[in-house]
């Protein structure tokens, strides 16, 4: 039987896409924005669509879960932010807790920015591995970073995972693969489906990795690349970051000019399946893409955790769980 995985603020897809690919069923996807649940039923119509603010979720049915998963808003712990954490009102971690304590998952999979790893924060990790623990739950986080699992991007992201008890022996924290993909690879076929003939040259150009998508939240951003810094790092790369196009270069674009990223462009630097169709305006569609998890990673995580609910033995010298409670 596969495992059963209830997710809250589940976006666009990202986390889920790759759970799925992990061997993981849906039960329920969470998430508040109507853009991005309207993307999840367009592009999965049997998947459990949530329509609600994770704040005043009930949810029912949801008593015999496997994993909890779930990235919660990013702004409380971001640099790019007030950094006010437990005082931002966007701060979900605490529901997030209630709602493990309620439906009691053997496993749980949280994300956020790397931020959240800092010093700063330590007090309020060590809070939220302490109720973990309460729960009967062995509790580590790693800092991982998407380039390591194939994806074209420059992406460090917070992972806690916990687990009951009896499957902590089995977890074991997934390896990177050992190849970076670039930019170029990913997308010179997207750069030349209008007949761009400058597209060749432009992806040797793009001989890097990308920093890391910056899609906005709903207070601030719009369907660009990021600040000045990000902007910087693009163009070396070759690409315009100060906004997104509509379409990718006509044949009489300029071979030496810097060519915009599309909205389908962004979504496979994140990842994301070229089937995969996204709702909203451009902005709202580069918000969903910025704002996800890549599906890799997801994939990666939940491919560890579902080893340990079977009980499978680690591989030899696998990294596996350590408990991170009380430490810094």
């Amino acid at each position: 039987m596969m495992p059963t995985v209830f997710e809250v603020c589940a976006g666009a897809g990202g986390m889920a896409l790759g759970l799925e690919d992990a061997g993981l069923k849906p039960v329920g996807l969470a998430e508040n924005d109507r853009h991005a649940c309207d993307t999840l039923r367009l592009n999965r119509a049997g998947w459990p669509v949530i329509e609600a603010d994770v704040r005043e979720l009930e949810p029912g049915g949801a008593s015999d879960v496997d994993v909890f998963a779930g990235g919660v808003p990013c702004p409380p712990f971001s640099v790019a932010g007030r950094q006010l954490g437990a005082a931002d009102d966007r701060d979900l971690f605490p529901t997030a807790v209630s709602l493990i304590k309620r439906i009691r998952p053997k496993a749980v999979f949280l994300e956020n920015v790397p931020g959240f790893a800092s010093r700063r924060f330590q007090p309020y990790r060590r809070g939220l591995a302490a109720d973990l623990d309460s729960m009967g739950y062995r509790v580590d986080w790693r800092v991982l970073n998407a380039c390591d699992f194939g994806v074209p991007q420059l992406r460090p992201r917070f992972v806690l995972v916990a687990v009951l008890e009896r499957y902590a022996p089995y977890f074991a924290w997934p390896a990177p693969n050992g190849r970076r993909t670039t930019v170029g690879e990913a997308l010179e076929d997207l750069m030349a489906e209008n007949g761009w003939p400058g597209a060749p040259q432009w992806a040797k150009r793009a001989s890097h990795v990308a920093p890391t998508l910056v899609g906005g939240s709903k207070r601030h951003g719009g369907a660009d690349l990021g600040p000045t810094r990000a902007r910087a790092a693009w163009k070396k790369l070759g690409v315009n970051g100060l906004s997104l196009a509509e379409e990718a270069p006509a044949p009489d674009f300029p071979e030496d000019s810097l060519p915009r990223l599309t909205v389908r462009m962004a979504a496979r630097i994140q990842g994301f399946p070229d089937s995969w169709q996204f709702c909203g305006s451009k902005t709202a569609a580069y918000r969903q893409v910025g704002n996800a998890l890549p599906p890799a990673v997801a994939t990666a995580v939940g491919q560890a955790i579902a080893d340990a609910l079977r009980q499978k033995e680690p591989a030899a010298g696998a990294e596996q769980l350590e408990f991170r409670y009380g430490r810094p």
